[in-house]
């Protein structure tokens, strides 16, 4: 038998303890590392700090259904607080009450498709970064790689009383890419802007787009039939990927993990139901051929964009859950555009489907109320009753749901996001614009006071400029 010293005893047994503590450790810290997520482009968005707010004496719409005549809003720490008829003041020596006698609050607008940021103004080729046209599919990109946050169409949106919006590649290619929802706030990047929490789209276009494209190159797709099968190989190789790395994870196979490939990433992660189907798509038939697509490969659509046939299928629409996204009265302008009518989002609506107003135009999305206005007028001319609390509906909560992101933002509900607009009349009048603009609790438009009226760095200088030479007369 060996003996030892004591002093060495208690050497060894500490020598002992920590390999026996390391070797305990060991397996933990290589499980932490292969369950470690991949945090390349998360957002690092920071609400504003801002002081509590209550509203009084305003017509709230909620688009939770109520309208609340003479009614309040108490938010707080970036939270809606209460909504109702009569909200207590808490004594807090920071609140601030507005009396909103004669206005209205609605929740922050939410527009489900934008070009903003990956097609800035001015519109030069060197800043045009929203079409890949380079192959059909191309679900590797992200649209948020080409986001130019000072992109100033961005603060035309805010002062339209836009808070959130998607942010989508074009409409080119059959599978054009991932989409990204941003918090309408500004930013040095585009993770500051990112709506914590909230899924990728996936943009996909039917239709003319992509056979106009590929065809003029002479190269496939040419028809619509090739688009379709341009979609159902797409959709093949990724439920291929996504079997390599079910088997990977179960332990068969030969034990190694699969290539990492983007694309088929992007549309893997479709088929798990952790990215949102954005599909152009102008024609009933073609909605009722996406639909069968999504049978074939089981995954869910969320939306059709520019669906101006929806009001054909409407029905089906509603029995399949999709929401359609649509103009008030943009139309004609290609031939699968044609055969549109101003009632379609009240018709959707009246089916019982999820109808959204919006705008893929860097003016039309500073007037999204005016384009629903236009929708409800259109609807009730036709004998339906739509009313402004269910209008509101079309630009905030349902488009809030079809991305994803209904549990945090697009009503006014305590516990919710304090997104909120305050209107100096009836949103739904040509004549009303929106006054303050609340993101998170925290003031970030308000049309009266130009310390909230915010610029983006490419303006910095410019209105010095225009003040320079309009005193000097040269303007």
């Amino acid at each position: 038998m060996i003996k030892f010293h004591a002093k060495t005893r208690l050497t060894l047994a500490a020598l002992i303890s920590a390999a026996f503590l390391s070797a305990c450790e060991q397996p933990q810290k290589e499980e932490s590392k292969k369950e470690e997520p991949n945090t390349a482009f998360e957002s690092t968005y920071q609400a504003h700090s801002y002081h509590p707010v209550l509203i009084q004496n305003a017509t709230i719409l909620t688009a939770a259904g109520d309208r609340i005549d003479q009614g309040s809003i108490l938010f707080k720490d970036g939270k809606i607080v209460a909504v109702g008829e009569s909200v207590e003041a808490p004594a807090d020596e920071n609140l601030e009450v507005i009396d909103a006698n004669g206005k209205w609050v609605t929740p922050g607008l939410i527009d489900v498709h934008s070009h903003l940021g990956v097609y800035p103004a001015p519109g030069v080729d060197s800043s045009a970064d929203g079409n890949e046209m380079t192959a059909p599919v191309t679900a590797e990109v992200w649209a948020e790689h080409s986001v130019w946050p000072h992109d100033p169409q961005f603060e035309l949106a805010l002062s339209g009383g836009v808070t959130s919006m998607q942010i989508l590649p074009g409409s080119a290619n059959l599978i054009g890419g991932r989409t990204v929802t941003l918090k309408n706030v500004p930013a040095r990047s585009v993770m500051e802007m990112k709506f914590p929490g909230a899924p990728h789209g996936l943009k996909m276009a039917c239709g003319e787009n992509p056979k106009r494209v590929y065809g003029n190159k002479g190269r496939s797709p040419m028809t619509r039939m090739a688009n379709i099968a341009g979609f159902r190989e797409a959709w093949i190789k990724a439920a291929d990927y996504k079997k390599q790395w079910e088997d990977y994870e179960n332990g068969e196979g030969n034990g190694k993990a699969p290539k990492r490939d983007l694309q088929l990433e992007t549309l893997a992660g479709v088929l798990d139901g952790e990215i949102l189907i954005h599909n152009h798509c102008y024609r009933a038939d073609e909605m009722a051929l996406m639909m069968e697509i999504a049978e074939e490969f089981d995954f869910q659509i969320s939306t059709f964009h520019h669906a101006v046939e929806s009001y054909k299928i409407a029905d089906k629409l509603a029995e399949n859950n999709v929401c359609s996204a649509l103009w008030s009265d943009w139309w004609g302008f290609k031939q699968e555009a044609f055969d549109m009518v101003p009632e379609n989002v009240a018709l959707v609506e009246k089916a019982g489907a999820c109808a959204i107003v919006h705008s893929d135009s860097p003016t039309g999305i500073q007037h999204l109320n005016k384009d629903a206005a236009k929708s409800m007028a259109s609807g009730n001319a036709m004998g339906m009753n739509i009313t402004p609390e269910k209008a509101i509906e079309w630009i905030t909560i349902n488009p809030a749901k079809s991305m994803g992101i209904a549990e945090q933002t697009g009503s006014l509900e305590a516990g919710k996001m304090a997104d909120v607009v305050l209107w100096d009349g009836n949103p739904f009048s040509v004549y009303s614009k929106a006054e303050k603009v609340f993101i998170d609790g925290a003031l970030m438009y308000d049309r009266h006071n130009e310390k909230y009226q915010p610029v983006s760095d490419f303006q910095l200088g410019q209105y010095d400029l225009e003040v320079d030479a309009q005193e000097e007369g040269a303007l």
